[in-house]
């Protein structure tokens, strides 16, 4: 597991020992970073079910400007730390431990990129999605890109919530939901 491109590139990170976390792969890392190659420079991120912090850290290096990484277990949240100071992105990073659910509802910021790789097995991608909508923390022309098996599909979200355009990596699939701007008149 490396970083792709930009600042840290070819930087190889610290893995987990077990099977408690599944990194993405280097073909999908490398198709979502081309997907939203444009929206990265100085924005904010959220790394949500951070795990080794591995997107986050291709954002940063790619130019954006802070990424939160959370994750719910202790040796994650270990890990992602030692990746950040791996890449010098300490100044530019947060790190949480924690429960989704719980920062989503509380975390009083808004970001313009966020993450969403949870376990597949689960129904955690679609009460991230509603959550982020619902609690509305995602900036104007932001973007939400999830990572899940092929069989999820999207909730449907109200605007200025959508979801977008799904692409197809073998058994994963992202799926890229959007939050409108306002319309000026």
């Amino acid at each position: 597991m490396r970083i792709i491109t930009g600042s840290a590139r070819g930087r190889k990170l610290k893995e987990p020992k077990g099977m408690d976390t599944r990194p993405t792969t280097d073909k999908v890392k490398e198709g979502l970073f081309n997907i939203i190659q444009f929206e990265l420079e100085g924005r904010r991120v959220l790394d949500l079910f951070a795990g080794t912090g591995q997107l986050g850290l291709e954002a940063l290096s790619r130019g954006a400007e802070h990424c939160t990484f959370v994750d719910q277990r202790t040796e994650a949240a270990g890990l992602v730390r030692e990746n950040i100071k791996l890449c010098r992105f300490e100044d530019r990073s947060r790190v949480v431990q924690g429960e989704a659910q719980t920062f989503l509802r509380s975390c009083g910021e808004r970001f313009d990129v966020i993450f969403l790789d949870p376990p597949y097995q689960t129904d955690l991608l679609q009460q991230c999605v509603e959550n982020i909508a619902r609690f509305d923390i995602l900036r104007e022309h932001g973007i939400i890109v999830c990572e899940s098996g092929t069989d999820w599909s999207a909730p449907t979200l109200e605007p200025p919530y959508e979801a977008g355009r799904e692409y197809r990596y073998g058994q994963i699939k992202l799926t890229v939901c959007r939050r409108a701007g306002s319309v000026n008149r």
